[in-house]
């Protein structure tokens, strides 16, 4: 009998099933933290390697070409240290580059903005065929820039062109055929098509942010009492805020990287007088071939906008995205 028994408990114990060992909960925590390192890497060194590619290597090979006398062909050998850097604070050229690119940047915020914004107040209200309106208005953003210069090479064509018979019917006959061929005109010109290309996508930032503004806000302003430029004034452009500050960060960078509109339409003339810092980059590289100054040029223009988008990171996207935080979290 017992001989039968021990038998019967050694088939049960052959027939269980082996018990899983379990690593210890410490080193199940590390595979899955490594686990998770992995997957994060496996998406981000991709764009890690354009980014050194594309972005990172060029730059380098920017700031590395600035220190020579070099025309694009052949070895680097005339080292020139800071020469090319010197040259361009003392080339009026360049410095009325940046006079230019100052004035871009002031008539954008102060016209184009102001335009933008009107418009986005206008097309937000209860209007018929406001969709309409605003495909209009947004359509000249999708256009290409090269389509855009065309378009307005043949509108101020001189003689014959649209822009000559307006001011003629006007009795302005004093400014036809000047609009690009005038250096005290050609600038406006340009910055008359910069807002009709441009006004659009910044109307689009405002509307967006006009629409993400509570009703129930300025109707307790209504009760309270406010008339419509006090709800403006007080309630909708506070909180309209940080998307005017967006649309001057984009406004600056864009005018600071103005090329092909310009480009097109004068290659920078009449006599430099419509000249921006990356047509200069230009000419100098591709058309003079001094490759050298070019890329000293370039590393100018990357600066400004690098330290304009870490002035802005630090002052003011910085309060904006706190603010952000601690509105919807209370933290």
């Amino acid at each position: 009998m017992p001989s039968s028994v021990s038998t019967e408990t050694e088939e049960r114990t052959e027939d269980a099933a082996p018990v899983p060992v379990h690593p210890p909960a410490p080193a199940r925590s590390l595979l899955r933290r490594w686990g998770s390192w992995a997957s994060v890497a496996w998406f981000l060194v991709p764009a890690l390697v354009l980014f050194l590619v594309f972005v990172l290597a060029p730059i380098v090979v920017a700031v590395y070409t600035g220190f020579f006398k070099w025309g694009g062909i052949g070895p680097m050998d005339d080292f020139v240290g800071f020469a090319n850097y010197t040259r361009l604070f003392d080339d009026q050229v360049f410095l009325g580059d940046l006079g230019r690119g100052l004035y871009l940047i002031v008539l954008s915020i102060t016209v184009q903005l102001p335009f933008a914004l009107f418009t986005a107040v206008l097309l937000n209200q209860r209007l018929r065929g406001r969709a309409v309106y605003r495909m209009l208005f947004f359509a000249p953003y999708i256009l290409s820039e090269v389509v855009t210069a065309v378009l307005f090479t043949m509108i101020f064509l001189p003689g014959d062109g649209m822009a000559d018979h307006l001011v003629g019917l006007l009795g302005l006959e004093g400014l036809q055929g000047r609009w690009f061929a005038d250096p005290s005109t050609v600038m406006p010109t340009l910055f008359v098509v910069m807002i009709w290309k441009y006004f659009g996508f910044h109307m689009m930032l405002f509307l967006a942010g006009l629409q993400g503004i509570p009703g129930e806000i300025l109707e307790a302003a209504s009760i309270d009492g406010a008339g419509a430029w006090q709800r403006f004034r007080h309630v909708t452009l506070p909180l309209l805020g940080p998307t005017i500050r967006i649309s001057v960060f984009l406004s600056v960078i864009g005018s600071i990287q103005l090329f092909d509109l310009v480009w097109v339409m004068t290659a920078g003339g009449p006599n430099h007088s419509s000249e921006t810092m990356a047509i200069s980059m230009f000419q100098f590289g591709f058309k003079r071939y001094q490759v050298g100054y070019a890329s000293a040029i370039s590393v100018v223009l990357f600066m400004i906008s690098l330290v304009f988008s870490l002035f802005y990171q630090r002052y003011v996207l910085r309060r904006d995205l706190s603010g952000a935080v601690t509105a919807g979290g209370g933290r």
